[in-house]
């Protein structure tokens, strides 16, 4: 049986010997952070969430990363943030150098997923993101947060500036391309598809 995205925010990934690291991670990327860690046998690396609906509440990261580096800091050799700055405006890498944990660079999962570089050089303003998390989660953390359940006349006061949704592909799956297509017709945006795979997120955790 699959795990569901609640379980995999908990999960811990079981390692022994030196070098242990701990990734506190964002509970939207527990899947990818697994696929990660097991296609490369990163088996020093265990794993523990935050809520994954702090994606929508930027100001509950800082604190949250605090209070779990105090907990397990003891316990490993090092630990590292798996989020990028995440709209917390510079604060979660002032906590970190306090802290003195590393952390992923980017200002958010959409640029390091493609790229850091790569997303910057796009520079679009007008693109709606979407990962496989969130077109998995889409209605949880999106249409619902914006209350656009209950007043679908809204969404073109949240997206009349956007022109098209991107849909950042972790994984190679039609059934997720119909879904976040689907949306993008919801949402009255043009369409397109992006596999960007696991993108800087990989290559970060392969030097850790």
């Amino acid at each position: 049986m699959q795990a569901s995205d609640e379980e995999l925010t908990t999960q811990g990934l079981d390692a022994t010997g030196d070098g242990r690291v701990l990734l506190l991670a964002c509970g939207a990327l527990a899947r990818e952070i697994i696929a990660v860690q097991q296609q490369n046998r990163l088996s020093h690396l265990d794993l523990q969430c935050l809520p994954a609906i702090y994606h929508n509440h930027p100001e509950r990261i800082v604190p949250a990363i605090k209070e779990a580096v105090t907990k397990y800091n003891d316990d490993y050799d090092s630990i590292f943030v798996v989020y990028a700055d995440c709209g917390t405006g510079g604060l979660l890498e002032a906590a970190c150098q306090e802290l003195g944990v590393g952390m992923v660079k980017g200002p958010h999962c959409y640029s390091f997923f493609e790229g850091n570089d790569a997303f910057e050089a796009r520079d679009e303003l007008t693109a709606f993101y979407l990962t496989d998390f969130l077109v998995r989660q889409f209605n949880a953390f999106v249409w619902k947060p914006l209350g656009l359940d209950r007043h679908p006349e809204l969404r073109d006061m949240y997206f009349g500036n956007y022109e098209k949704l991107v849909y950042q592909a972790q994984l190679d799956d039609p059934d997720l391309q119909k879904l976040a297509e689907s949306y993008a017709e919801k949402m009255g945006l043009t369409y397109e598809y992006r596999y960007t795979g696991y993108g800087d997120l990989e290559t970060t955790l392969k030097t850790l």
